[in-house]
């Protein structure tokens, strides 16, 4: 979903580019330290705005089944020249509504942890080095936050056209999707219960559908062997959302960009393995 301030926000640009029909085989894993900063919008739709720095330990690891990387952790059980599946999951971090003037008094919005399926399809390859996809990850929300509760589920699909340079000095990523979400998440964000309701904050029920629509532009430059820059900013437009009529939905867009390094400390010498072998 990556709908609230993620630690995954930089993670698309912390590893090498998507798999194009030309690039060299690469290590097994490799482990390191990344370091980067954002700025998001509180939430979507917040007039509010956060900045967060993370320097963290990575780990990328290139198994024929389990796999972390640029695109998540999880197990990839389907991988062919047109089609992959796999299982995943991600992060998000969580939002005090202290710090939101929209949300104060209302319940802080925790730790999500959203897992479930992604089928990938790859519909065109203009170049050797480039290359045009859908993905449509169908995920569940489940908020930690003293204890475990489910919070309902989302579906993201996107286009990605990716282009690698050679060797993989530099790549550049380009998306544009949308993240639709059932009643439970979107209530979650943008749900008023009477409880809460003020002056200021009527008393809203929201109701399923479009959450917000996203152009994506991200990209790693390799500086040396061991590190590598990246970037990315993205663009959010509430326009047609099914709960713009939200108290808590107060701006019509949203823009978020980052930028970081990535040190590489150590790497492995078997190389990982294709998906025939």
């Amino acid at each position: 979903m990556r709908v609230t301030r993620t630690l995954l926000a930089l993670s698309p640009l912390f590893a090498v580019a998507p798999a194009c029909a030309a690039e060299p085989a690469l290590p097994l894993w490799e482990a390191g330290v990344f370091g980067g900063t954002a700025v998001t919008p509180a939430y979507p739709g917040a007039s509010e705005r956060s900045t967060r720095s993370l320097a963290l330990p990575y780990l990328i690891y290139r198994g024929k089944v389990l796999r972390a990387d640029r695109s998540g952790v999880g197990a990839r059980l389907l991988d062919t020249d047109r089609l992959a599946f796999d299982i995943g999951f991600a992060l998000s971090l969580p939002a005090r509504s202290s710090d939101v003037p929209a949300r104060r008094g209302m319940p802080d919005l925790g730790t999500l942890v959203e897992f479930g399926p992604r089928l990938k399809i790859k519909l065109a390859e203009p170049t050797p080095h480039s290359r045009l996809g859908l993905e449509l990850p169908l995920r569940a929300v489940i908020e930690a936050r003293g204890g475990l509760r489910r919070q309902g589920a989302t579906f993201e699909p996107r286009l990605v056209y990716g282009l690698q340079g050679g060797q993989q000095a530099w790549h550049v990523d380009a998306s544009l999707g949308a993240v639709l979400g059932n009643t439970a998440i979107n209530d979650y964000l943008y749900g008023v219960s009477p409880a809460f309701a003020t002056g200021q904050r009527p008393a809203y029920a929201a109701k399923s559908g479009l959450m917000l629509t996203r152009l994506g532009l991200g990209g790693s430059y390799r500086l040396q062997r061991d590190w590598r820059a990246f970037a990315f900013v993205r663009y959010d437009t509430y326009t047609g959302a099914a709960n713009r009529a939200s108290p808590l939905l107060r701006q019509n867009s949203g823009t978020s960009a980052g930028i970081g390094l990535m040190w590489t400390w150590q790497r492995s010498s078997s190389l990982a393995r294709g998906p025939d072998e």
